[in-house]
């Protein structure tokens, strides 16, 4: 019997469960199932076990409790050294406590209806949490009340219970535990300067003794006396304190019964040049990038110890009862695929690309990318938190929903960014899922779960993948509740108005891209692969059907000048006054290890560029020096504080360089800029839209009109549809009303099969409607498929 248990430590996002898990628990019980395996697969999110047993009227309470004399200290000191407002906050803290102890129960009842059960339902109590002089306030919660321009009301109770979390995460913090943070744990411990000793020194801290210890002993109590592999995600560098606590605890409970693996976003990019041995205290091998064939290789090593698996001549007490297995005998010095350990106090490399076993596991390995999807029937999404602390609606979308992660491809299809990790497998190594098997999948996960939600977290959706997962929940409509889904793209003129239209239509809702630097130079020196003008024309045709916008944005970037920072800063505030962005975030530009600008200095390319050699004591080594690269630090207060206010539709005309508080260059774009290339995509779409089919084309078009009425006129007869709330009309034929509303309803998107039938043929559909008729539905309705 070999049980294996996938863990996520904490902190990541709170609303949702991270996916890593959910990929990992169906890749493993597939291999269970292959190999017939006797034993269990499970993942624990012990993020969100973590955020209850803090945020709960015994935790607060503990709290509380252990931190009274110290914050009454804490705040003297601060107000010996002329800081009157944390004393200020601290006593506050202290005197409401018993406030905060009766009132955390219903705070999360706001923003977690289902925690309780059913015991506490949270919305009648929001009527008294936004009004009464008597419930706790702290600095977050009275900012927002004073900032508001109308009166309070239980709209706002989202917003406010979520400050009111926040609130106490900075009390958490500055009394309690400083590696605390609501978002992620210790991140600041975690950074690839961090030597790993200041990581060690944290195991230490009250809230992995107090809280997430307790807990993960209760959860793994189940698995004591069997041998077990634990994969524990590390997705972020805030999550490696609490991996590292959770292996030492696991270490401690299981001894030689359990094999521990760490994996995940933050192995991958800063641990591929491991050297320090230490780390192997705690886990015996580190699986690099997608993690299912670094086990493919572990799991056919661990077929050759006996009484793991099945057996039908020995009973399961049998196999328990013998215990002649050694779970680490494997590494011994063999080189495994994508699979880092320590043998005779050396680190042992994966094996080599050029080897034949390694070619066998990354093909198996690509087949599983088409066939594994996320699994989340164990997980309680009533229990994850909608927490909101802005109203602005692209902001509201990541927190405010526990969605359904998932990607529609591993890697990304453009790869060639110069900023990005374009050498490491994540990004380099594009593989589509099976659209077809995953939309299934997740249809499944959401009768089971409740939560209809798809939040697709790929590098860049692939645009014909969306398409046709558009498609496919839009025939579900028909049958059950649908799918809603948003996720991240690249902006280029592939989502034209069609391909957006018929996106919106199929449940599409939001999307968030990267423009990095909004300037012809910038996107050249980053190597984008597209233009403003494709920028603008794929938001353009996003906004017209309606979807949400966020753009992530970069300053700072090794060669940029001032004069290009402020016409990129002039950019974005044009897109904002264009209505064309719902929000942005400013990154400050990191050089990394595996970036191409890297892979191109090395090469010569760059002779400008000095890079500092990295430390012997750095513990993760991607991130890159430079010099120079402290400059652009002060860029950043300003430019945030300008974006804060357009977001919210504030200082739009305001120039920006008025924003810094020293000299900067006045932008050199023409203030209609984007008000031309928007004038651009609009004459560029009609132009699209008056083109007819040509002769032999395999262009497929669907209606997207609603059902099709046919109403009498003075002049014979009409053609009545909506789209996109208006009712429409078209003099048609009276003697073709039947035939034209006939094939209207037969190419239906709701009837789009794949395309094997001939009706959906462009060619096809324009010899019953007429020249005139098809260029009349084109863009109200009449969709052409990519």
């Amino acid at each position: 019997m070999l049980n294996t248990v996938i863990i996520q430590p904490p902190l990541v996002q709170l609303n949702t469960p991270y996916p890593s898990g959910a990929y990992l628990c169906d890749f493993f019980k597939k291999i269970y199932a292959e190999k017939k395996i006797c034993g269990k697969v499970e993942w624990f999110d012990l993020s969100n076990d973590f955020f209850h047993s803090i945020f709960c009227k015994q935790g607060i309470s503990k709290i509380f409790e252990k931190t009274f004399s110290k914050a009454l200290a804490i705040a003297d000191r601060y107000e010996a050294s002329g800081d009157d407002n944390t004393p200020f906050q601290l006593r506050r803290f202290l005197s409401q406590s018993e406030s905060w102890k009766n009132w955390i129960d219903q705070i999360i009842a706001i923003v977690c209806p289902g925690t309780s059960a059913g015991k506490i339902s949270g919305r009648e109590f929001a009527h008294e949490f936004i009004r009464s002089a008597h419930v706790p306030r702290a600095n977050r919660v009275e900012q927002y009340l004073s900032g508001l321009t109308h009166d309070v009301s239980t709209d706002d109770a989202q917003i406010l219970s979520s400050l009111a979390l926040a609130d106490l995460a900075d009390y958490i913090t500055l009394v309690y535990d400083n590696n605390f943070a609501l978002i992620r744990y210790a991140e600041h411990l975690a950074t690839s300067t961090a030597k790993f000793e200041d990581a060690e020194s944290g195991l230490s801290s009250p809230s992995l003794v107090d809280f997430y210890e307790p807990l993960l002993l209760e959860k793994l109590s189940a698995y004591k006396g069997t041998p077990v592999v634990f994969g524990i995600s590390i997705p972020f560098p805030g999550c490696f304190e609490a991996a590292l606590f959770t292996a030492k605890i696991i270490r401690r409970e299981f001894g030689s019964d359990a094999l521990i693996a760490f994996g995940g976003g933050y192995i991958n990019t800063e641990l591929r040049e491991l050297t320090e041995k230490r780390l192997f205290n705690y886990c015996d091998f580190l699986s690099y990038d997608k993690g299912y064939g670094s086990f493919i290789n572990i799991y056919e090593e661990l077929s050759k110890i006996p009484l793991l698996y099945s057996d039908e001549e020995k009973s399961v007490d049998e196999k328990l009862s013998k215990k002649t297995f050694d779970l680490k005998s494997m590494f011994n010095g063999t080189e495994y695929y994508n699979t880092s350990y320590l043998f005779n106090g050396t680190i042992v490399k994966p094996a080599s690309k050029e080897s034949d076993e390694y070619k066998s596991i990354s093909s198996q390995e690509r087949k599983l990318i088409h066939t594994v999807t996320p699994d989340y029937s164990s997980i309680d999404f009533s229990k994850y938190p909608r927490l909101s602390d802005d109203k602005n609606p692209m902001h509201r979308i990541w927190n405010d929903g526990a969605w359904l992660k998932a990607y529609l491809a591993y890697g990304c299809y453009w790869h060639r960014c110069a900023f990005c990790d374009t050498t490491l497998d994540y990004v380099k190594d594009y593989c589509p899922t099976n659209v077809d098997n995953l939309y299934n999948s997740l249809s499944v996960q959401a009768e089971k779960s409740g939560v209809f939600g798809i939040h697709f977290v790929d590098e860049a959706c692939p645009p014909v993948a969306l398409q046709n997962f558009a498609l496919k929940n839009i025939a579900r409509k028909e049958k059950a509740t649908p799918l809603t889904f948003w996720g991240n793209i690249r902006f280029e003129k592939t989502f034209s108005r069609d391909l957006a239209d018929l996106l919106s239509n199929g449940g599409l809702t939001a999307v968030s891209a990267g423009i990095e630097i909004a300037t012809g130079t910038g996107l050249d020196a980053v190597n984008k692969g597209t233009d403003m003008k494709n920028i603008v024309s794929a938001c353009c045709a996003f906004k017209e059907a309606g979807i949400l916008i966020h753009s992530y944005m970069i300053f700072g970037f090794w060669s940029q000048s001032e004069q290009d920072l402020i016409d990129s800063m002039e950019t974005l505030r044009q897109l904002f006054e264009a209505g064309l962005l719902d929000s942005a975030f400013w990154h400050k530009f990191t050089l990394t290890l595996h970036s191409r600008i890297y892979e191109e200095y090395k090469a010569g390319k760059y002779p400008k560029l000095k890079i500092f050699p990295q430390k012997e004591s750095q513990f993760a080594k991607n991130d890159l020096h430079y010099e120079g690269e402290e400059k652009s630090e002060k860029y950043s207060a300003p430019l945030n504080s300008a974006l804060e206010l357009w977001m919210h539709g504030e200082k739009l005309n305001k120039p920006v360089e008025s924003y810094f508080p020293f000299k900067m260059p006045k932008p050199s774009i023409a203030k209609d800029y984007i008000n031309s290339l928007i004038a651009s995509y609009e004459e560029e779409r009609d132009k699209a839209f008056c083109c007819l089919p040509n002769p032999g084309s395999k262009e497929k078009c669907v209606w997207l009109g609603g059902v099709p009425l046919l109403l009498k006129s003075q002049n014979g007869m009409q053609l009545c549809w909506s789209y996109m709330g208006e009712l429409l009309y078209a003099d048609i034929e009276k003697n073709k009303g039947n035939e034209i509303a006939g094939v209207l309803k037969k190419i239906s998107a709701a009837n789009f099969d794949g395309g094997n039938s001939e009706d959906f043929m462009a060619e096809k559909v324009l010899s019953v409607l007429g020249k005139k008729l098809y260029l009349e539905l084109r863009g109200k309705g009449l969709c052409v498929l990519l």
